[in-house]
């Protein structure tokens, strides 16, 4: 079946960056849209970052300039560079393939605080 394991979450000052990774197994990567979503507390699950299977990205507004995502087929992962984070950004961060309806990581949790 298909599993998909985040890493790279932690505790980052203010205006600091962090690269999440998330590593898939059990399906054909290459042909998969891939996504990052976010829920911080209290608050409904977000779409971050999306990537097609062509390369293709689109980012919600909020992180627009800041955030990147690309994929590596080669490697079936994933990666979302995060830069000038801020206290907003802080939420669980999860690894998405094929939508909302497809599968899901368990999620990794980015602190940003001082």
């Amino acid at each position: 079946q298909v599993q998909l394991v985040e890493s790279g979450g932690g505790l980052v000052q203010p205006g600091g960056s962090l690269r999440l990774s998330c590593a898939a197994s059990g399906s054909i990567f290459s042909i998969y849209a891939m996504g990052w979503y976010r829920q911080a507390p209290g608050k409904q699950r977000e779409l971050v970052a999306a990537i097609t299977s062509g390369g293709s990205t689109n980012y919600a507004d909020s992180v627009k300039g800041r955030f990147t995502i690309s994929r590596d087929n080669a490697k079936n992962k994933v990666y979302l560079q995060m830069n000038s984070l801020k206290p907003e950004d802080t939420a669980l961060y999860y690894c998405n393939q094929g939508g909302p309806g497809g599968y899901w990581g368990k999620g990794t949790l980015v602190t940003v605080s001082s």
